[in-house]
């Protein structure tokens, strides 16, 4: 129990008051950034995919965190195939005569908004400017499971470049897929009609790729890129084959995997190695301290939790009460700009807006003990498709003390600016959610 100056316990609101510091500037992340500057993994998170505050706010703390305490990479809920051409590029290695924008239009998976909008622009430039005056350049990977596809070709790519002799086990799986014209739906409701699938296949290339890319020496950047498109298709397919069945184990297959990459890459990077990670809040919250953990799902942020200890791990949450939003009617759809409306009573929001309707850092100390942080609420959760009349399916209810290390409130935010427009996709990934998002 939190107390105040006289011995009497503390109010939710008076809680809020007392531990909420300004957020106006980027030097008033000073407090965030002595707390997680010691840690190995920093996780910010976003409370939609299309707000302007949230990817800003978690750029001005990546630039912070990366100048003042010696972060070295960057991963994202994002392809691992493109964000590892993002990567070359940002590192200087690749496509010199590109800016960030321009190879940021090379995303083409839906949504395109989530990277290709000007917000991520501003901040990989910023990135790549500062890379050329280091010697230990910043990366920037994907840690996400959809590139079945892409990442099955970059694989023959390598095999046909440096082990010609490994082809006919990439063939076998390439030859397994062909029948479903890249199309991992039609694979996957294909597997539930006739008991055939593609995964002895996908597990003799995984085999097949370890075996070849020098598994006993420290691996370069290209075998690394290699190994880690093997581990993408073998998870993906399973992802696949697990996602029809409408239950909650393809979740947690895709944040087992994310949180597998984040630790891949930080085995590649050395011992030094501090890692952001940047991805939806529900994937970085901590499960345990929602309704996830009832429904027997896992996220990338318990899992980090889990294996590395809190000492070595920070968990970054953003909220807002109302404004704009970048955000689709339906899966495939155009994006457009939708209304935000204000936080429902009795939500996390809701108390906070009715508490301090002013931008707020909050950092949150050993004693989560409060009525306000230990007080389970709804907290908004909006997705890439996104219905304002129904806010009753965007509130994931949570104990803010224990799901977060610090959050940000941003009270009124706008929509991110894409860099352009999303048109109708002919397929979408039918992406799997949690409980109320």
């Amino acid at each position: 129990m939190t107390f105040d100056g006289l011995g009497g316990p503390l109010t939710a609101a008076e809680e809020i008051r007392a531990l909420a510091r300004p957020l106006g500037t980027p030097a008033d992340l000073d407090p965030l950034v002595a707390r997680a500057g010691d840690a190995r993994f920093v996780a910010i998170g976003e409370a939609s995919h299309g707000t302007h505050e949230f990817y800003a706010w978690r750029a001005d703390l990546s630039r912070r965190l990366i100048e003042e305490a010696g972060f070295t990479w960057i991963g994202v809920e994002g392809d691992w195939p493109d964000c590892w051409r993002l990567d070359r590029w940002v590192r200087g290695l690749d496509d010199q005569g590109l800016d960030a924008a321009s190879v940021l239009a090379r995303f083409d998976r839906w949504p395109t908004w989530m990277w290709a909008n000007r917000e991520v622009a501003d901040f990989l430039d910023w990135l790549h400017a500062v890379n050329l005056d280091r010697t230990e350049r910043v990366g920037f990977y994907g840690l996400d499971v959809y590139s079945l596809w892409e990442s099955l070709s970059e694989i023959l790519g390598w095999l046909a470049a440096h082990r010609v002799d490994s082809l006919p086990a990439a063939m076998q799986a390439w030859q397994c897929f062909l029948p479903y014209q890249e199309d991992p739906q039609r694979y996957a409701w294909a597997t539930r009609i006739v008991p055939e699938d593609c995964e002895d296949e996908v597990v003799g290339l995984l085999v097949e790729v370890r075996r070849r890319a020098h598994p006993t020496s420290r691996l370069d950047d290209e075998d690394f890129d290699v190994l880690q498109n093997a581990e993408v298709v073998a998870a993906a397919e399973r992802y696949y084959r697990v996602m029809v069945r409408g239950d909650r184990e393809s979740w947690n297959l895709r944040d087992i995997h994310m949180a597998d990459t984040a630790d891949r890459l930080a085995e590649h990077l050395g011992p030094d190695a501090k890692g952001l990670l940047w991805a939806h809040n529900t994937h970085v919250g901590d499960a345990r301290a929602t309704d996830m953990a009832s429904a027997g799902m896992v996220n990338l942020g318990e899992l980090l939790r889990r294996r590395h200890g809190t000492p070595d791990v920070v968990l970054v949450g953003f909220a807002s009460s109302g404004g704009t939003v970048v955000a689709a009617d339906a899966w495939g759809e155009p994006d457009r700009v939708m209304p935000v409306p204000e936080a429902r009573p009795s939500s996390h929001e809701w108390l906070l807006h009715e508490t301090l309707a002013t931008p707020a850092l909050f950092v949150f100390g050993a004693d989560r003990s409060g009525p306000w942080l230990s007080r389970r609420l709804g907290h908004r959760a909006i997705g890439v498709v996104y219905d304002p009349a129904r806010e009753h399916g965007n509130v994931v209810p949570t104990i803010m003390g224990a799901r977060y290390d610090a959050l940000l409130w941003c009270e009124r935010t706008r929509a991110l600016l894409p860099l352009h427009r999303e048109a109708r996709a002919a397929e979408a990934e039918y992406e799997t959610e949690p409980t109320g998002f």
